[in-house]
């Protein structure tokens, strides 16, 4: 069947000479693959260029039940996204978001909450000229709200510990391992005041947001598959002072 569909790109790989593998998150339908043509032409760069990362587009699909791969045709821009796609470090952060999202949205039902959060954030980040530094940091806590892991600040009490495994506060460490102490804890505690309009206020160096972002990922991994072999992840690291 022929359905119109809104997208956001994930990730493309390639597949064979002739075409590439491209993940999208829809409105409609949520996780999907596509085989989309590779090669140099005009009109394969003219793709290649809609389907970066992140990129928010429409096109109309033919999806055929029992079927990973499905095709599409006339694939539209929705939103133009000139400031991530022109910054080289917003785009290597729009790399890494994906690929995060490329490993949690594994269920292919779809949700219009998370993709209007989704949307939202990334048409947030494309003009954001403050605080770019920290978007993942703010994307990653606001994100665990949609995939069912958002921590539950309002078990935080001073002196607390952090249960990783359970996503709550509590006085006393639990009998595992999967904790963070409570200087730490107390970070998770702020980080849920972050937002797209004040995450500039937030004022960390590098050191300090690769280790809150070591911490975060930790987080996602007991709840989802390990996100630590992640090349763009490395990349990550060595951006901003």
């Amino acid at each position: 069947m022929f359905q119109p569909l809104h997208c956001v790109a994930l990730r493309t790989i390639k597949y064979n000479d002739r075409n590439s593998i491209l993940s999208v998150y829809s409105l409609e339908m949520g996780r999907l693959s596509f085989l989309v043509p590779a090669g140099n032409g005009r009109e394969a760069n003219r793709r290649r260029a809609m389907f970066m990362p992140l990129s928010i587009f429409e096109c109309v699909a033919s999806i055929k039940p029992g079927r990973e791969l499905h095709t599409m045709r006339d694939p539209r821009v929705m939103v133009p996204l000139h400031g991530l796609h022109s910054h080289p470090m917003k785009g290597a952060m729009a790399i890494f978001v994906a690929d995060v999202l490329n490993a949690v949205l594994r269920e292919s039902q779809s949700d219009n909450a998370t993709f209007a959060f989704l949307v939202d954030a990334i048409t947030r980040f494309d003009v954001m000229t403050e605080g770019v530094a920290n978007f993942h940091l703010c994307f990653l806590y606001r994100l665990g709200r949609f995939i069912g892991i958002e921590p539950d600040v309002s078990t935080y009490r001073d002196g607390a510990v952090f249960d990783m495994q359970e996503g709550r506060f509590r006085m006393t460490p639990p009998l595992h391992h999967k904790y963070l102490m409570s200087d730490d804890a107390r970070v998770v505690a702020l980080l849920s005041r972050i937002t797209y309009d004040n995450l500039r206020y937030f004022k960390f160096n590098r050191t300090q947001r690769n280790d809150l972002l070591d911490k975060i990922l930790e987080y996602y991994t007991i709840h989802y598959s390990s996100l630590s072999q992640m090349q763009s992840l490395d990349v990550l690291r060595a951006l901003f002072v």
